[in-house]
């Protein structure tokens, strides 16, 4: 009688032979309650490349050569105009112009401008368009990522890759739609964090949460049965333990039960599926030259890329890889040297290998940090050395297949990398760029909690048509 009185409209629905935990299973097998694509998409699955710490743009993407003439003097007024700058750096009695000490040259047919230090990626030039006008809000590191990755500064709403999952559901009953890797830096510093929550799902039902596949021989912590229990004992240990669920189910209504019964069985089907997919031994010689030698290494990015390619071909929708250490406050030339030694040859690998497999036509790639650098030195400069501080107010991201036009670059900056000047980009338009891709109205993909509907753009955001 008392439960009776406390039935909510939530259970009520959950008791129904189409209730709203039935409906949690469909999307983790596959179907989609946004009723998304809402056109005709271009990429059915995404590959974000995330480079956690904020590469420099001066030293990678925005050539300004006309800063050697400037070495060492102030930023000018006119050009800061009073904007906010880190507590690393407002203390400093100086600004001194730090110009890149790496040569830029024009690649490809398109004749894009990309540094020395990215010579695979120069050779795919091409293939990939590249954004030099994006901005953020944030100008710390948390704030910002959590910014890039969930269309808020503040944590607790759903990740990129839970509102894609949730949106389109999953191609491959046997693996997540959405996979997290996570490699270390090529450098000495590798202190950047990363939290869960940067691919959690938020207030999305927790079936659209990224799952996090390790490095080495168990990729998934807790998949493999205990030593002594067969693949019959677990099968018959789980149909038992789904009558107790769906009992419990049906008593209060909570469609977490259902999730955690349609996990339980991803998780079965997993115990086949993962470690076939994460077993290397069958990629010829030729793909370990193509992605580098590190490549061999599990748990190294070149290690994450070549997986990246084989979750792609196996219908995976997003696939998240985060690489720190780019947070270079000292010590840039050498490091952001390191790093791109590290990230280079296997992004453009990854580009590559999509296109020969067929697979980058549909495949959105995305390459890029959470903000830029500061054209000012951090700490002491030298003609040899220098340290940049964050820069929000414009940073630079490249794009390959999925609908994306490639072989243009976007944007400008002012002389010194300081201001957009013409086709600023928002975070939020490069969110909705990404959904567009995949056939999503960033406008239409809400979900409603406490009383509000949420969206990944908030109330922002708009498609950058020069783009795709």
């Amino acid at each position: 009688m008392e439960s009776s009185l406390h039935l909510t409209r939530r259970q009520l629905f959950a008791r129904t032979t189409l209730g709203l935990g039935t409906a949690a299973l469909g999307e983790l097998l596959g179907a989609s309650s946004q009723g998304a694509p809402h056109f005709a998409p271009r990429a059915k699955r995404v590959i974000f490349l995330h480079q956690s710490g904020g590469p420099s743009q001066l030293d990678l993407f925005d050539p300004k050569p006309g800063l050697r003439k400037l070495f060492g003097s102030e930023l000018p007024d006119s050009i800061r105009r009073g904007q906010r700058i880190t507590g690393m750096t407002s203390g400093q009695k100086s600004l001194p112009v730090a110009p890149s000490v790496f040569e830029f040259k024009q690649h490809g047919k398109s004749g894009q401008w990309l540094s020395e230090l990215l010579p695979y990626t120069a050779r795919q030039a091409d293939r990939i368009a590249i954004v030099r006008s994006i901005h953020t809000d944030a100008i710390n590191h948390d704030p910002a990522i959590t910014f890039i990755h969930s269309g808020s500064q503040q944590p607790g709403r759903p990740s990129l890759g839970s509102w894609v999952s949730y949106g389109l559901g999953s191609e491959n009953q046997n693996l997540p739609a959405f996979v997290v890797l996570l490699s270390l830096s090529n450098t000495p510093n590798n202190d950047q964090p990363l939290f869960s929550r940067l691919w959690g799902a938020g207030f999305l039902p927790s079936s659209y949460q990224g799952v996090r596949f390790r490095a080495g021989a168990d990729a998934v912590l807790y998949l493999h049965n205990p030593d002594g229990l067969s693949r019959e004992t677990r099968r018959a240990m789980l149909d038992s333990v789904e009558k107790l669920n769906r009992m419990r189910s049906q008593a209060s209504g909570d469609p977490e039960i259902e999730t955690r019964i349609a996990q339980f069985e991803m998780a079965y089907r997993m115990q086949a599926s993962v470690p076939e997919l994460t077993d290397l031994s069958k990629e010829p010689a030729s793909t370990f030259e193509m992605y580098g030698e590190d490549a061999r290494r599990p748990g190294t990015y070149a290690a994450n890329c070549l997986l990246a390619r084989r979750l792609a071909e196996r219908g995976v929708r997003f696939i998240q890889l985060y690489h720190r250490g780019w947070d270079q406050h000292g010590e840039l030339p050498s490091h952001i040297r390191m790093q791109c030694k590290g990230t280079d040859q296997a992004s453009a690998a990854l580009v590559a290998d999509l296109d020969r497999r067929g697979l980058l036509a549909d495949t959105l790639v995305v390459w890029g940090g959470e903000f830029g650098r500061t054209v000012y030195c951090q700490g002491k400069l030298t003609e040899t050395n220098y340290g940049r501080d964050h820069h929000p107010r414009n940073f630079a991201w490249w794009l390959a297949g999925g609908g994306i036009q490639g072989g243009q670059t976007i944007g400008e900056t002012d002389d010194f990398s300081y201001n957009v000047t013409t086709d600023p980009v928002h975070v939020h338009d490069m969110q909705a760029t990404i959904l567009h891709c995949l056939g999503i109205d960033h406008t239409k993909l809400t979900y409603k909690f406490q009383g509000r509907w949420f969206r990944l753009t908030d109330v922002h955001g708009n498609l950058v048509k020069r783009l795709v």
